[in-house]
């Protein structure tokens, strides 16, 4: 019995792999990172973000343990996750 097998383009197939979809980045809340530095991190790594949103981000990531604080395309978002691990901020996996 013949079995029809789907062939399938490497660069679309699979999870991920699609143009729109979009991956997370993650900061998880800690004990040694101040809402102060958190916004700053956030300011100077975010495009389009500004201090005073790093500190409403900062304050959710307090409130919540976590907030998504970028999302889009998985070279931007591994660039951005590193960026914020750098500056010392606690870090989730990235997430599509």
């Amino acid at each position: 019995m013949a079995v029809d097998v789907p062939v399938r383009d490497p660069r679309t197939a699979g999870p991920g792999a699609g143009s729109d979809e979009k991956w997370r980045v993650i900061v998880l809340n800690d004990d040694h990172n101040t809402f102060e530095g958190v916004a700053a991190a956030l300011a100077s790594t975010l495009p389009g973000t500004t201090y005073e949103r790093g500190m409403a981000l900062a304050n959710a990531i307090h409130s919540r343990g976590l907030a998504v604080v970028w999302s889009g395309h998985r070279e931007q978002a591994e660039l951005y996750w590193e960026m914020l691990k750098d500056y010392g901020l606690t870090m989730a996996p990235l997430e599509r």
